[in-house]
Parts: C-alpha cells; structure tokens; sequence
C-alpha cells in the first residue's frame, strides 16, 4: 500500500475520561458521582468492580503525561468530573477539585500538548440525581453554571472545549436499559434525559464562549455509526430508517439543523418530552466543530419486533469481531461521508476510536497487540479516503490512553495503548503505542498491518 499522508496540521490525539481514570474517589473534596454509587450496587458491574482506583491518574498524572509526550500526540482529550469540582452539582466550587485541573492544563502545555477537555463523560454529580437528575430541566442550567466556572478557569489555556460525550448513551443506557448509571429503566425518563442533556449542551456553548477569556473552539462528541438493513427487504429499510433516528439522528438534527427529526417523539406517544419555545434555537446554538466516536456499525432486521425501535439489531453472518462489536472499518467513512453529506458541520474531528484487546505481557514483559494495530491503521486508511473528497476532517484521537475502567464492563475490556496492571498500577506501552508514534511521525501510514 503506498504511503498515505495527512494534511499539515492534522491533529493526532489520545483521550481518556476522568471516572474511568482517576481514581481518588472522595479524595480532597471531591463528592460522590453516580457512577460511585451506582458500581456499588450488588450486580451492576462485572465482578462488582468499580473505579474508587482505577488508574490513579489522579495521583500519576505527572507519569501520565510524560508517556503522552512520548506517544508524541499533538492533543489529550479528557474529561472534567463535575462532582470533583462542584461537589453539589450547583452551588459552592471546591478549589482543590478545580486546582487538579489547573495543574493537568499546565502539565500539557508544559509538553507541548493541546489540553482538550469534555465538561461530561458519564459522571453527573450524586446530589443532582438526587434531585432529579438529567429528566429534570433544571439539570441543564446547572451545567450552564458549572461550565461557566471551569472555563472562567481554564479558559485563558484552552482553545479547544467538548460539552458532552455521547448523550444519546448516557440517556439510553441510563434512563432505559438501566445497565448504566443511574440504572433508570423508564422511556419517559430517558426522552426527558435526552431533552435535556441536549439543552445542556446548547448552555454551556455559551458559557463556555461568555466565560473564556480567549476565542473558544467547542463543539459536542456524538457516538454515531452507520446504519444498514439486514435484508434488502422494504420492512428492512425501513426498521434500520428507524433506528437511524433514534441513534444517529436524534442528536445531529437537533444540534446541526435546529429541529428534531419529524415524528420523533410522537413514537413515545405519553412519554415524549415537554419541547419549550426556544429551546430548539437554544440546542443549536452554532458550535465549531462536530466530534464524531465511531466504533462499528448497526445491522436491523425486522424480523424481531422492538417497540419504538421497530426492528433489532443482529450480528452479521460473515464479519469479523471483536469482544464486544463487529470491526467494520469502512464505516468511518461512509459516516463521515454522511454526516458531511447531510449536516455540513464547520469541521469534523474523530474525536473516539477504538478497540478491545485482551492482551498481558508476554514474557519478556512486552504487550504485543497486532489486533489493535490493524484495527487502527484499517480505519485510518478509511478515514484518508472520505477526507480525499474534500471533507473537512481535522484530527482523530484513540480510544484509550490506558486501560482503564469500561463502565459496567470492570476493567476486562482493555482498550488503552498503555497496558495497566490493575494490582500494582504499573504502565507498560504496547505494541500499538509504539505503532501510534510511528504514524504521527511521519503524519501518515506506511502500512495497516
């Protein structure tokens, strides 16, 4: 394969997010999360595992970073803990919480690293699902004010801001299916949490903007894949129109368009949410950027019935897969394509990309995961193709830095380019590490392994 270059200026990257990392769990002030609680209820996590330790970044962060030097990634995108810095949702800041991030900022652009932050990743504040939680409105103005606060902070270091991660997964996973927290199981919550994490993110674009003593850069992070029809049938086509809406569409209409999807809400019937005057405008404020998290495709058959959805997803006969989904790189380019196609964001970044390894070291202590490296370099080579016909792609960053904490997975699911042994918390690089700097070296791929 010849070598594919990308544009000067292309921002290579690395993320990671603040609970599946940290650790220090009510360390210096810090107040419980939901996912403190909700990882200590008996069944809601593999072998009831949590992240009260999880990397210890926290702690290891000076270490973290010299290893993203190492990596030679030009940005870090992580996550703030909203209950690290407002303990109570709302109200009174706790300065050691906002010191931490003070010190990361600096920590960055010491190594010459862009600070890349999301304000949520999964984290709301305990005390604000106390009190409702993401189905309740007023949750949006909090994060307004808790986003007004980081940037007042922050914002003269950054020039790059992420409002949310993935609403649609954290409103679905937590307000319907219950498998992540809160552990929800109600479709009226879930319309309503989905309403208003979107009002959140129309909030803090302009927190962010008022706040920011410099010209901010923000934008949102949407989980979003590729949608097909298992048959070419017309009961087919039209279950995987469906589920379209109700994963892809449900937040790009709103944000890049102004409107929701026509007939969205009335599949919920009773269980729709109250859309106010004005909060359609609010939802789309202009943002800079569109971040996208690809990870595989949906396949729909209408065989199986699901109410709402109208068909469900099933496993392709011949593909190929990892532990958790199918590996299906040409659908970072047809999404990219499609969202440009059809949304014309002012710019695109890959902003999540990744893959489970069940990799350890071997016996020389090296981590060798030729998987994750060809996972990589086969979306990568699909991503330079969608950018040839002039899409405005501008960086992409792995899914994960470290092995981390996967949710209600435990830490069974390693994604990190950095191998974590959760006993001693040592880090040791991977195959794929050393892979990753080859290829922002030369800022482009040589081979896909």
């Amino acid at each position: 394969m010849p070598n594919l270059i990308f544009p000067k200026g292309f921002l290579w990257g690395v993320c990671s997010s603040a609970y599946q990392i940290e650790g220090a769990w009510n360390e210096d002030g810090k107040g419980p999360s939901i996912w403190d609680w909700f990882s200590r209820r008996r069944g809601k996590t593999a072998r009831g595992e949590n992240g009260d330790v999880a990397c210890d970044h926290y702690h290891r962060w000076q270490e973290d970073l010299d290893l993203i030097k190492a990596l030679g990634v030009g940005a870090y995108r992580f996550s703030v803990s909203w209950a690290r810095v407002i303990p109570g949702g709302g109200g009174g800041v706790n300065k050691r919480g906002l010191d931490f991030y003070d010190r990361l900022v600096d920590g960055l652009l010491e190594r010459g690293i862009e600070p890349f932050p999301t304000l949520y990743h999964f984290d709301l504040p305990l005390a604000l699902h106390k009190k409702g939680g993401w189905p309740e409105r007023d949750t949006a103005a909090a994060f307004g004010e808790y986003a007004e606060t980081v940037a007042a902070r922050l914002g003269d270091r950054i020039n790059w801001w992420i409002t949310l991660n993935e609403p649609m997964v954290a409103a679905l996973l937590g307000y319907m299916t219950g498998s992540h927290a809160p552990g929800v199981r109600h479709p009226g919550a879930y319309t309503r949490a989905m309403h208003t994490m979107l009002l959140a993110h129309g909030e803090a674009v302009r927190a962010i903007r008022a706040a920011s003593p410099r010209p901010a850069r923000v934008g949102i992070a949407l989980n979003l894949s590729p949608v097909y029809p298992e048959r070419e049938t017309e009961s087919d086509r039209r279950a995987a129109a469906v589920f379209d809406v109700l994963s892809n569409r449900i937040c790009l209409d709103p944000i890049l368009r102004g409107s929701y999807p026509p007939d969205l809400w009335r599949r919920f019937g009773p269980f729709a949410p109250p859309v106010r005057d004005g909060d359609l405008a609010k939802i789309a404020e202009p943002i800079d950027f569109l971040g996208v998290n690809y990870y595989t495709r949906h396949v729909i058959s209408r065989r199986w019935w699901v109410p709402v959805m109208g068909g469900k997803m099933v496993r392709p006969r011949h593909g190929e897969f990892s532990p958790m989904w199918e590996i299906y790189p040409p659908g970072i380019g047809e999404l990219v394509e499609r969202v440009w196609s059809d949304y014309r964001p002012p710019m695109i970044l890959l902003t999540e990309n990744g893959i489970p390894v069940d990799d350890a070291p071997d016996a020389q202590g090296a981590v060798r995961d030729p998987e994750r490296i060809s996972y990589l370099g086969r979306h990568l080579e699909r991503l330079h193709g969608a950018m040839a016909k002039d899409i405005p792609v501008r960086g992409y960053f792995v899914w994960s830095l470290t092995d981390n904490f996967e949710w209600d997975l435990g830490y069974a699911m390693r994604f990190g380019l950095i191998h974590i042994d959760f006993t001693t918390l040592k880090r040791t690089p991977k195959s794929s590490f050393d892979w990753y700097a080859g290829v922002i070296r030369r800022n482009g791929l040589e081979e896909t392994g």
